[in-house]
């Protein structure tokens, strides 16, 4: 069911505002329910004084006119200077208790919008790997942007407008009652349901073009930020315009989607002036002839004038505020449709962290695949000694970057299990297990902030000298002093600023600074020149003595050392052995080794390199 669908009708909506409760009154908050108990007494404060004021009114004319011989209550308004004090007194009464009620209620909103905010940033990071590989990041942040506004403007508006509202119509309704006879009730109340009725149904047709419009505008969105990602890739194939036409395809969409919603407002507004309208003259005419026989006074027609003004005023805002209100909601409703997205991987209750004492990793018999109809791994074991290290090797597709991400647990193993020191990954907290392994990614993206900040985001409380040392380490620190702004360079969105292998080199800095036991490198050197990768694989080399290191690699020169090298083929192991045993084999590896022997001898043409790993 749509989103859209899921916020229509009276259930649904209920269902969305229950959620909304625990952000306005949160349990154990004391301070913040003081709060919103004392912004709704302000409210009412605030309408028993606007409710108030036609009665000055009405006695002042009535005393002025002669229509009556003055009373104690009249003589308090007798004279102008007191009509004009009584009046801005009240007037500025509501006005001044509206306000201390937006004051008050203004800490408890913005902590809702707060802690909604942080509840849902939190589970997005908790969602798995497979989600944020499907997403759509342009149209994930519309849905994030959009549902907190709309957490934000339900709070306010349904509880200082709606309800306020609801309570001033009824008083207005009953004092009719009361002051005048059924008839003039049974008008107001016909007025208020045709409106109520009219502007909800128009509504609901409006809000059907509006999740249209949201629609074009989150493909819109996607596609600009799909191709501002991949600019270079945009103009390496001179494909600017083939991109400005994908994306106005989306924008026309919207844009006949706006025209629809401003020709339907249009249609909203004049059929509600229409309804108030006649309400106002019905009265108004019933008034006048009370006047003209003498069951009412002047002093009454006006009360009734401003009575109906002070009805129009609220139900005009009625319709804005719940076109708006029927919006967030469906707005809220996608974002509760995320919080609702269950994590894939979850740690049990109670599990406890990781302690690694050798840094011995097993593969036990794991079987592992992202769509039930294409395996990827087959029964795959294989164990890594404390301190040893393994390398896997074999054509795309084979199932390498696999086994990386199954060992951080962005995945559970179909069947077999992961173990860590004997300890499956399963039984242990995920954030523990992740802190004692650091990689070194192929593809490396760094966040839009500085080269220092990069580097320390491994170890958020590393000093300065800790991070030129793993800089140092990584053979940048000389790349870096020789930036205006060294370590306060900001490397750009994704790190574009910096070649591949600055960016590498970043990577193995923050994981040398990081100081796991278990080190992952996927291809750490790919994206550097052959003098700068000895000069790396020297230092990758002595951070990796006493640790258990796992390398995915398509350059086998940089895995000779290797304690054990597997080779993989559909997910299964074809070979396996020390560099020596498999060129004596003469198998696969034999094979992939003089290929790329005779690439970097100058030989004769070889087959193009193997791409990344895409899965």
């Amino acid at each position: 069911m749509a989103a859209g669908e899921q916020a229509s009708g009276v259930a649904p909506t209920f269902r969305i505002l229950a959620r909304v409760a625990p952000y306005l009154w949160p349990p154990g908050e004391t301070g913040v329910k003081v709060r919103v108990v004392t912004a709704l007494l302000l409210l009412l404060l605030a309408k028993a004084a606007t409710v108030t004021t036609p009665f000055f009114f009405k006695a002042a004319v009535d005393t002025l006119a002669g229509d009556k011989t003055p009373s104690w209550t009249d003589m308090l308004v007798i004279t102008p200077l007191a009509i004009v004090l009584g009046y801005g007194l009240f007037r500025l009464s509501g006005v001044v208790f509206q306000q201390l009620r937006d004051a008050v209620f203004s800490k408890v909103g913005q902590q809702a919008l707060r802690r909604v905010a942080l509840e849902t940033f939190r589970h997005i990071h908790a969602l798995s790997l497979r989600y944020h590989l499907e997403r759509r990041t342009g149209a994930l942040s519309r849905v994030i942007e959009r549902g907190v506004k709309a957490i934000d403007f339900v709070l306010r508006f349904l509880v200082f407008s709606i309800v306020p509202l609801m309570v001033e119509l009824a008083f207005v309704a009953a004092i009719f009652f009361a002051a005048f006879d059924w008839r003039y009730f049974a008008v107001v109340i016909a007025t208020i349901i045709a409106y109520v009725a009219f502007t909800f149904a128009i509504t609901e047709w409006r809000v059907k073009i509006r999740r249209r419009m949201n629609e074009q505008d989150m493909e819109a969105n996607q596609k600009a930020i799909d191709s501002l990602l991949n600019y270079e890739t945009v103009k390496y194939f001179a494909a600017e315009e083939r991109e400005t036409q994908r994306y106005d395809v989306s924008m026309r969409g919207y844009e006949k989607a706006v025209v629809q919603t401003q020709l339907t407002l249009a249609l909203l507004n004049t059929g509600q002036a229409l309804i108030i309208t006649i309400g106002l003259m019905s009265l108004m005419a019933m008034a006048a002839f009370g006047v003209m026989s003498g069951a009412l006074t002047v002093g009454d027609f006006v009360m009734v004038n401003a009575y109906m003004i002070q009805i129009t005023l609220p139900l005009g805002f009625l319709g804005t505020v719940y076109r708006e209100i029927r919006q967030a909601l469906i707005d809220m409703t996608d974002m509760f449709q995320l919080l609702d997205q269950p994590p894939e991987v979850t740690d049990k209750p109670g599990a406890p962290a990781l302690k690694v004492s050798e840094g011995r990793v097993s593969f036990d018999q794991v079987s592992f695949a992202y769509d039930p109809q294409r395996p990827i791994l087959d029964n795959l074991s294989f164990d890594v000694p404390g301190g040893g290290s393994l390398a896997l090797v074999g054509a795309s597709g084979a199932g390498k970057s696999t086994i990386g991400r199954l060992l951080f647990r962005f995945y559970d193993v179909s069947s077999g299990a992961i173990r860590i020191d004997g300890v499956d990954i399963r039984d242990i907290k995920q954030t523990s297990l992740r802190a004692q392994i650091g990689v070194v990614p192929q593809d490396t993206v760094l966040f839009n902030d500085s080269i220092g900040y990069n580097i320390g985001y491994a170890k958020p409380d590393a000093t300065q000298a800790d991070i030129a040392a793993a800089a140092r380490a990584a053979q940048i620190e000389a790349f870096i002093d020789s930036l205006p702004e060294g370590y306060g360079t900001v490397v750009g969105e994704r790190g574009l600023k910096l070649s591949g292998g600055e960016k590498q080199r970043v990577a193995i800095a923050r994981t040398i600074l990081k100081n796991p036991p278990i080190l992952m490198l996927d291809e750490a050197t790919s994206a550097l020149d052959s003098a700068t990768e000895r000069e790396i694989q020297a230092s990758l080399k002595r951070i990796s003595e006493n640790r258990t290191v796992l390398s995915i690699a398509h350059r086998l020169s940089t895995i000779v050392d290797a304690d054990e090298i597997l080779v993989l083929e559909a997910g299964r192991v074809i070979e396996r052995g020390g560099h020596s045993r498999l060129l004596a084999m003469n198998g696969r590896y034999a094979e992939m080794w003089r290929r790329q022997d005779g690439e970097q001898d100058g030989g004769s043409p070889a087959p193009e390199p193997m791409p990344a790993e895409t899965v």
